[in-house]
């Protein structure tokens, strides 16, 4: 027993020898890596122009160009292991971690060259894309008609590359405001007193000269885009009688979003459409009627459109200034514009108790829609923890 414990002793007692390092081994491991490296990157920018080419040939009409390239890049790293063998790189002890980060050096060099050649400013085949919304499409006599396009290219679009032709008049660049890649145009001509269409054309042309041709489009300016058909006679004073359960019809010949009106000028009174009806219902029931006067009712009716709004988060999961800018991109994405009645109306109030007590009914603007897309970081992150599992999957494979 004292005898094991002495030699125990002597075990512990005895001084840690490194072990040897091999220099030479390891210069020589290192300038493989390095050769490797080398070669799968060159590989990688060369697949890049090929599929450069291959991507050009196809055209911006192909649908299966990102798929057909993508495939080939994948198929074509096999010829890695040859172009190995070419430079007479030394494999022997070439395992699967080797084999994966290779890989992953060629696709990712391929990635960020092909992205970079199919993108201005080296190259361009993708036309503006223009959004267009006239507000509103029939206008009553004396109003306006506002001409609204968001124009998002690739590669930019000025002021110079935006033709709008009114009736075949081309209209003269100062006449609208193009900011943002907001354009506006504001159509209005008072001397209009018959039912007239106004047809246009938009014409957006990117700095390479990519052109985006938007078909014809019109609007219309008539006398009878509003109107009360029931109770009879209220174009007339002093007009109809009316007790607080009478139904005021409100006959509107337009896609609107919300259809108010005032009496004797006072505050908005929302107006709402019962499902399978052709009119717009109200009664006296509602808070601005007065009981027993004789009062002045003028119909407005309003349409708002809100253009998508791309983010890559949600409201939720935005700071306090990421949530005042998203605030801001929505007010600028946000348009309206108001068909007001030329007509005005009469009614004599009946004296009773129900007139004028009820809050009116609250009307629901559209929503808008936010389309999400995923961070470039976040791409980042997936495709690191991709690499992280599989780089200790074959490392600990290995090990075995």
């Amino acid at each position: 027993m004292a005898k094991r414990k002495r030699n125990v002793d002597e075990e512990e007692n005895k001084p840690f020898k490194l072990p040897k390092f091999n220099v030479e081994k390891f210069l020589k491991r290192e300038r493989r890596n390095i050769r490797v490296t080398f070669w799968s990157s060159i590989f990688g920018i060369l697949m890049a122009l090929i599929c450069f080419g291959f991507w050009a040939l196809m055209g911006p009409e192909s649908a299966l160009r990102w798929p057909l390239v993508l495939l080939v890049a994948v198929i074509d790293a096999v010829f890695l292991r040859s172009i190995f063998n070419w430079r007479k790189i030394d494999l022997t002890d070439f395992v699967r971690k080797n084999w994966f980060s290779s890989y992953a050096i060629y696709f990712f060099t391929w990635l960020v060259i092909f992205i970079v050649l199919v993108n201005p400013p080296i190259y361009d085949d993708e036309s503006p894309t223009v959004q267009l919304v006239v507000l509103p499409e029939s206008q009553e006599f004396g109003g306006t008609v506002e001409i609204i396009a968001k124009i998002t290219d690739n590669a930019g679009v000025e002021k110079s590359g935006i033709t709008l032709t009114i009736d075949g008049t081309i209209v003269d660049s100062s006449e609208y405001t193009f900011e943002d890649n907001i354009f506006k145009y504001v159509y209005e001509d008072d001397a209009l007193n018959n039912e007239t269409t106004i047809k246009f054309t938009l014409k957006v042309k990117d700095i390479n000269g990519r052109e985006t041709v938007l078909p014809e489009k019109s609007f219309t300016f008539s006398n009878s885009i509003i109107n009360v058909p029931a109770p009879l006679y209220a174009t007339t004073p002093p007009g109809p009688e009316v007790g607080s359960a009478i139904d005021i019809k409100i006959k509107v010949n337009a896609d609107v979003t919300r259809v108010y009106y005032t009496i004797d000028d006072g505050a908005p009174i929302n107006v709402t459409k019962p499902e399978g009806s052709e009119y717009y219902v109200t009664e006296p029931k509602y808070k601005g009627w007065s009981a027993g006067k004789n009062v002045t009712m003028k119909v407005y009716a309003e349409k708002i459109y809100s253009f998508d709004i791309v983010s890559d988060k949600q409201p939720s999961q935005m700071s306090e200034k990421e949530l005042l800018d998203y605030q801001e991109k929505i007010r600028s994405n946000t348009f309206n514009n108001t068909i007001v009645d030329t007509q005005t109306y009469y009614f004599r109030v009946a004296d009773e108790s129900g007139v004028g007590i009820e809050e009116p009914p609250t009307v629901s603007t559209p929503t808008i829609k936010v389309v999400q897309v995923p961070g470039f970081e976040a791409l980042i992150l997936v495709l690191a923890l991709v690499a992280m599992v599989l780089i200790f999957k074959y490392r600990k494979k290995d090990k075995r």
